[in-house]
């Protein structure tokens, strides 16, 4: 499963703390079993064949069981074992999910995280990959073959530096988001898909917004602003300390509000015990 999710036999000796060479003979194992060719070779590079990608599809039914088991004996036990695999957006990753986590391991010790993060859009492709069990994201599109549920309100705002010319002047209106220049997210971000459909909405023209900068992140943003003549959306809770401290400056526009719901997205079909434990924890935890 690690030489089929890497397609690499050098990552899955990393990741599985086992020489190359090991890897190499639990694969012709299996091949000598099935009686058939797991892997091919292009170039410099290995692919699935028909039967590896049938046989790896099936493993991961297997292991998703083994899970499923471990879970429900630590249910008997009054407790949580096994691993859970969380994808989150960047915002949620690093201004909202991370306490939520902490409640939860707290009252379940024995279960492990591992937290995954990106933009919306990626974390998306990971769940339909089935590589993390639950996305957490701030998009508005939805993809088939997942499943959405709203588990918490935000707001993005607009804000600028602190020794930004825009600082002084207390309030703008919604022609000046056409002329002042703007920083914003990477495409995929699913703030920057918000933000789109926002100025849609309110008559403003996103192709003729000066957009000098895209960055990778909401703390590259805010590092970026400190010496900006500009502007930027985020979501205000990632900007809390900032304006608290006043290193950034919330920026009124009339008639000019982007609030939005950040979801918990999970693949259709069949859902773990563990993900549904989970999404209940956050659909009534206090943000």
């Amino acid at each position: 499963m690690s030489v089929a999710e890497n397609l690499s036999f050098s990552k899955a000796a990393d990741q599985m703390f086992i020489s190359q060479p090991a890897i190499t003979r639990h694969i012709q194992e299996l091949e000598d079993r099935y009686k058939i060719t797991l892997f091919e070779r292009k170039g410099n590079k290995i692919y699935l064949t028909a039967a590896g990608k049938k046989i790896y599809n099936s493993y991961k039914v297997i292991a998703q069981k083994y899970r499923e088991l471990e879970f429900e004996i630590g249910q008997i036990n009054d407790s949580i074992i096994g691993d859970f695999k969380i994808g989150a957006s960047s915002t949620i990753s690093q201004y909202i999910i991370p306490k939520a986590i902490a409640s939860f391991h707290k009252k379940y010790p024995k279960g492990q995280f591992f937290l995954t993060n990106g933009n919306s859009f990626e974390m998306e492709n990971l769940l339909l990959d089935n590589k993390i069990d639950m996305a957490l994201v701030e998009n508005i599109t939805s993809q088939s073959g997942i499943r959405y549920r709203d588990f918490l309100d935000d707001e993005l705002i607009v804000v600028t530096g602190i020794h930004s010319v825009y600082s002084r002047k207390k309030t703008f209106t919604k022609d000046d988001l056409s002329s002042i220049p703007i920083v914003l997210r990477e495409q995929g971000s699913g703030t920057l898909e918000v933000i789109k459909d926002a100025f849609t909405k309110h008559g403003i023209d996103f192709d003729l917004i000066k957009t000098p900068i895209h960055l990778g992140s909401t703390e590259s943003i805010k590092n970026f602003l400190l010496d900006f003549d500009g502007l930027a959306i985020v979501s205000e809770r990632a900007v809390k300390n900032e304006l608290y401290h006043k290193s950034l400056v919330k920026i009124n526009v009339n008639g000019f509000r982007i609030p939005r719901k950040l979801r918990i997205a999970c693949k259709l079909g069949h859902k773990s015990r563990q993900v549904e434990l989970f999404e209940t924890f956050l659909l009534n935890y206090n943000f």
